[in-house]
């Protein structure tokens, strides 16, 4: 059914990934925050104070109950999304998932069965689909700009040092570099070579056990292939190459939320395109939500469900060959 209002959304999860996205809602027509959600009342009077939201709820199951929200933007850590994804959708609340999906596969494959099930339109928000550069980079390709896609290669490191106590060392808060920067790069691959069938992984691991750096080979039946860095322990270009027969496509530094990408046809002079993001970047994903559910729409086509897990199968699938098994938590509401 479509929805010719206003959408009205909550922020599930007021920390620092939500404080930038909600700045975005300025530029994202046809949509507006009424309020945001923690488990701690005073941390969401706080965020709807700071943000000019009208309410600010003590409990994820009280936002879920608003009547008056259409979408919830799910921010909190990785192993909270499964518990808190499945409430929503048996509320009839629309979702909009921060990335990581989730810390398992069943906890992804629950989510979307659940979702088509009910009819609820849930996205992950994988920006970088959604960035104009990123965009034009799939219109050329459509158009056989560089021939059949054959490889992507991508890397994204960050330098952190090690803390115990930081969320992206916390098993129990889904740490580690996997599900925090591999989903970028194995989400651009499986974007543009489709689902591998077999995934190899070298890498180490932090003192608390969670994955901190590593290399990942996916393949394909048709030899195509996708080599793919991430890391804690050190800060890396962060720049993407997809390469077709015809000649290939840079999206510099960082690829995951560009302004510009770089083609160049065999024995041609290559050509840069420039394609800024409007706001900081979040609108797209933001925008592509809205107009779905103005429009009925229960799925992005940019960004299906099928994509989601697929992407989540490797990411956990490379975890584990790592000797890394993420948990769900069941107790997140």
């Amino acid at each position: 059914m479509s929805i010719e209002r206003d959408i009205r959304w909550g922020i599930v999860g007021p920390g620092r990934i939500a404080a930038k996205v909600v700045e975005d809602f300025a530029v994202t027509p046809n949509a507006v925050v009424l309020g945001c959600a923690s488990r701690s009342a005073e941390r969401s009077a706080a965020f709807a104070e700071r943000h000019g939201l009208e309410r600010a709820y003590g409990s994820y199951r009280e936002i879920i109950a608003d009547a008056d929200i259409d979408v919830l933007y799910l921010a909190t850590p990785h192993p909270q999304h499964h518990a808190i994804a499945m409430a929503a959708i048996e509320a009839g609340k629309a979702l909009l998932i921060e990335k990581t999906f989730t810390a398992t596969v069943p906890g992804a494959e629950a989510i979307a069965d659940a979702a088509r099930a009910r009819g609820v339109f849930v996205m992950e928000a994988m920006w970088t689909r959604f960035q104009p550069a990123i965009v034009a980079a799939r219109d050329l390709i459509a158009d056989g700009a560089i021939g059949e896609v054959r490889q992507v290669q991508a890397d994204l490191g960050v330098d952190r040092p090690y803390d115990p106590s930081d969320r992206l060392f916390d098993p129990a808060q889904g740490g580690g570099a996997m599900l925090d920067l591999g989903v970028y790069v194995v989400s651009l691959a499986q974007h543009f070579l489709g689902d591998p069938t077999t995934v190899a992984v070298s890498g180490s691991l932090a003192p608390t056990g969670v994955d901190a750096e590593a290399g990942l080979l996916l393949g394909y039946d048709d030899g195509r292939a996708a080599s793919l860095l991430i890391s804690l322990r050190g800060a890396t270009p962060g720049a993407a190459r997809i390469h077709g027969t015809r000649g290939w496509i840079d999206i510099p530094p960082r690829f995951h939320h560009p302004n510009r990408i770089v083609l160049t046809r065999f024995g041609a002079t290559p050509e840069e395109i420039v394609r800024p993001p409007v706001g900081s970047g979040y609108a797209h994903e933001l925008i592509e939500v809205t107009e779905c559910l103005r429009a009925g729409r229960t799925e992005s086509a940019v960004m299906p469900l099928r994509d989601t897990v697929a992407v989540q199968r490797v990411l956990n699938s490379a975890c584990e060959q790592l000797g890394v098994f993420h948990a769900e938590d069941a107790a997140a509401i």
